[in-house]
């Protein structure tokens, strides 16, 4: 039986979850039509005079009135329609209605960063997306994705879509469904008709019939690419009976890239914050933050009970980062590369706490990394565990100016504070030296 509850669903992983690639629009309604899902013709432009062409050739026909298209600024971020670049322009969603307008738009959008309340720092626009203008008769929200609760996957509808679903969750929790969907079985043809009905569409309806065609592809999609997630938003019916995609978002498992490499060579890493690029090419659980104190932690609770402490003493983390146990000096040294190469780090802690992982690998790291790139920063080092004298041996010897720490709480308190002297000289454009560093 299909229950109505509020649904929260989580679109950010969480600290030391898996990461899950996020593709374009257009991508996912590539995958859909594929899948045997509707969609509304579309077509994606790199330039504006190519965006122009799609219009003009695409979608005009001769002797037929001229048709709107929809041209969508392609950035992994929700929200686009509201967002503002940074060069003024207001929208990353547009209506064309005549010639010269996909150029315009595409030359105001291309090149540029669009501010969003998901992205407050701007997200690189390097493609637009024109999309077959649709009427819609009726505006409905649906998505499966994988549920902690159930086990396994869960479908998501509403009849109210084209808006946010977090909203309709708090204002309206009663018309949200969900259906849990038994892996060994699959989806079920009562499912589908269930939440067909829930949706308002009418039963024995050819729209109805198409809706319940599209939730089994879907299904069949989300199991055979490995997705962690499908958000239909809106799916729509016309007023010809069309069950139509308008706008998805689809995520797929990392896990699974060895056998969807055709969708993980889509990728695309302009839209992800350049820092966790480079820790994912060495395999390093790493996830960019906007504090002042880079933090290199082995294990993900320890990682998270380090940036609490941090907290405490009153400053903030730049990252969360885990070199895990099996870490060799190569991944530690590119590990505090990543952190010595952030402009917004000002102090860095390393945290070990040495069982599978040596402290003497941590400090060899460390310093291969400091003769190669050199010292520009502040360092806090606290280790204890497996090999944790011949760690400070190596660190005391190396040539370089480390600040050791006994405990935690000593270690957090050293590196909020040079962190908070660096930020305070660099406010005031005055530069200062640390023995042993130049900041």
């Amino acid at each position: 039986m299909v229950e109505s509850l509020c649904v929260c669903v989580e679109a950010t992983p969480a600290l030391g979850a898996v990461r899950n690639l996020n593709v374009h629009e257009y991508i996912s309604m590539e995958l859909m039509n594929a899948h045997g899902i509707a969609t509304p013709s579309g077509y994606v432009a790199s330039t504006p005079e190519e965006a122009e062409n799609i219009y003009m050739q695409k979608f005009q026909k001769a002797g037929e009135p001229m048709k709107d298209v929809v041209i969508k600024a392609q950035v992994l971020s929700g929200g686009r329609g509201l967002g503002t670049f940074k060069n003024g322009f207001k929208g990353g969603v547009h209506m064309v209605t005549k010639p010269g307008q996909a150029r315009e738009y595409a030359e105001q959008m291309l090149g540029q960063e669009l501010v969003t309340k998901q992205a407050p720092n701007g997200i690189i626009c390097n493609k637009v997306f024109l999309m077959e203008r649709m009427y819609l008769r009726r505006e409905m929200y649906l998505s499966i994705l994988m549920d902690r609760a159930s086990q396994g996957p869960l479908m998501v509808a509403s009849p109210r879509g084209g808006t946010s679903i977090e909203d309709v969750a708090a204002s309206n929790p009663e018309i949200i469904f969900t259906e849990p969907i038994d892996l060994e079985l699959g989806i079920q043809d009562g499912q589908c008709e269930r939440v067909a009905t829930n949706l308002g569409l009418e039963e024995g309806s050819e729209s109805h019939a198409k809706a319940v065609t599209l939730m089994k592809n879907l299904y069949t999609m989300f199991m055979g690419c490995d997705c962690t997630q499908i958000e239909v938003n809106p799916l729509a019916e016309t007023p010809d009976g069309e069950v139509v995609v308008c706008d998805a978002k689809v995520n797929f498992d990392d896990n699974a890239q060895f056998r969807q490499t055709s969708i993980f060579d889509r990728r695309d890493t302009s839209q992800e914050d350049s820092r966790e690029v480079a820790a994912s090419k060495y395999d390093l659980n790493y996830i960019g933050l906007d504090g002042t104190i880079g933090c290199m932690v082995n294990g993900a609770g320890l990682a998270m009970a380090t940036m609490d402490i941090i907290q405490l003493k009153g400053g903030s983390p730049a990252n969360f980062l885990d070199v895990g146990g099996g870490a060799n000096e190569t991944q530690v040294q590119k590990a505090f590369e990543i952190l010595n190469a952030d402009p917004r780090v000002k102090a860095i802690l390393v945290n070990i706490f040495g069982g599978i992982m040596r402290c003497d690998v941590i400090a060899t790291g460390i310093i291969n990394a400091a003769k190669e790139i050199g010292i520009r920063k502040p360092i806090v080092v606290r280790l204890q565990g497996t090999n944790v004298e011949e760690g400070k041996t190596l660190i005391e010897g190396c040539g370089f100016r480390m600040i050791l720490a006994d405990d935690l709480d000593d270690a957090a308190a050293k590196a909020v504070g040079v962190a908070d002297i660096a930020s305070q000289a660099e406010k005031i454009q005055v530069g200062v030296k640390f023995e042993g560093f130049e900041m």
